[in-house]
């Protein structure tokens, strides 16, 4: 057993911490106060690597492994969780139902995203389903021209400043559950496609919206793989999102643990640091033990996945604890700033409002608990039977 990392490794992780440290922390709450994402930014990331990293070279991408890719994610979700979750989890995905699409497609939109120059959205959820994806009704009429695709996606994160949308619907009305369900690349700008923006509290670079989808007409080559395996193509990359996600919310916890374990030794009270008192001390010792656990899970779920190995249950343990932790860990932490952590000078309010949604992003906690269920008790002892999850 090895916890170190390579010679490579820690090279990539010393540019993506000097990268997050220079240009990425910067425009956090820039991007927060504006509600939007910098496309600069992006752009500069994608051109790091963080979105071709799990792509394989074959297709053009840089195919690092996901250890090395769960490193970025926890180094980048140090300084914007945000953008962390748009490029490497929801670029991620996408870039995994592209490689689907016909060598044509992919040199005219998958290359433009891993070079910055194109956003992706993934539209799956509808505004009756999210954890049962199976269930959606978006649907897609085969024509001779192509497909005419008409429904809504909601909660579709980057969807205001996307160039195109890998979206789910239905090709087969007949078929039960997930055996109808078809992936398409569908170009944001075609008529009977029109978005709206969400309001969230939080996570506002990432530009959550809804996607209307009226006939909107594509053409058969915008199909990706084969007619019913959309679902499979949306399930492919969800374990290793999910732990990308929590160590997002990890590196954004171990950031306010660490800044608040600084402030606490310069900030005194009755002529001694706040350090000194148990009360505070024991607190930040408690978050820090719970936090570097889950984060030791993460890498060995990532290592399982570099091996060829299963790891659905290490990807719900930990999906469905990290969000909790990092919101309980940072929330402390804003209270033993005082009234300076409720104040906008200080990020830590900003990082307990994007962690909150982290919660929800790929599967709710509760969703994340039934895959760990799946794993240790069998399909036949979930809740809604077997061959749904």
């Amino acid at each position: 057993m090895d916890f170190g990392l390579t010679q490579d490794q820690r090279d990539f992780l010393g540019a993506l911490e000097d990268f997050a440290k220079k240009e990425v922390a910067p425009l956090y709450a820039k991007q927060d106060r504006e509600g939007r994402l910098d496309r600069g930014l992006w752009k500069k990331a994608c051109q790091m690597g963080l979105l071709s990293m799990r792509v394989p070279i074959k297709a053009g991408g840089i195919e690092l492994g996901p250890v090395a890719s769960g490193l970025a994610s926890e180094a980048i979700g140090k300084a914007d969780p945000n953008l962390a979750t748009g490029v490497i989890v929801v670029g991620g995905l996408c870039a995994l139902g592209l490689q689907k699409a016909a060598p044509t497609l992919q040199k005219a939109y998958l290359e433009p995203m891993m070079k910055g120059d194109k956003i992706a959205a993934f539209a799956l959820t509808e505004p009756h389903c999210g954890t049962d994806a199976a269930a959606l009704k978006a649907r897609a009429v085969k024509t001779s021209a192509g497909y005419k695709l008409s429904g809504e996606k909601s909660g579709v994160s980057l969807v205001m400043p996307a160039d195109l949308a890998v979206v789910f619907a239905r090709t087969d009305q007949k078929a039960p559950g997930a055996k109808g369900i078809s992936a398409f690349l569908v170009p944001m700008d075609i008529n009977g496609v029109a978005r709206q923006p969400l309001l969230d509290m939080g996570g506002k670079s990432l530009e959550r919206g809804l996607i209307f989808l009226d006939e909107a007409e594509v053409p058969h080559d915008h199909l990706l793989g084969e007619e019913g395996e959309g679902f499979k193509i949306a399930m492919q990359g969800f374990d290793e999102s999910r732990v990308h996600l929590a160590l997002m919310c990890i590196g954004a916890a171990k950031a306010t643990l660490d800044e608040t374990i600084a402030y606490t030794k310069e900030r005194s009270a009755f002529q001694r640091p706040i350090a000194t008192f148990e009360g505070v001390s024991f607190v930040l010792a408690e978050h820090a033990s719970l936090i570097e656990s889950v984060r030791l899970l993460c890498y060995k779920a990532l290592w399982m996945k570099e091996q060829g190995l299963k790891h659905s249950k290490e990807a719900g343990f930990v999906k469905a604890l990290a969000p909790r932790l990092a919101t309980n860990a940072i929330r402390d932490c804003l209270a033993l700033h005082g009234h300076y952590g409720y104040t906008l000078d200080l990020p830590i309010e900003q990082r307990l409002r994007d962690i909150l949604g982290l919660e929800i992003a790929d599967g709710t906690s509760q969703v994340s608990k039934i895959v760990a269920v799946r794993e240790l008790f069998g399909k036949e002892y979930l809740p809604y039977g077997p061959g749904r999850l």
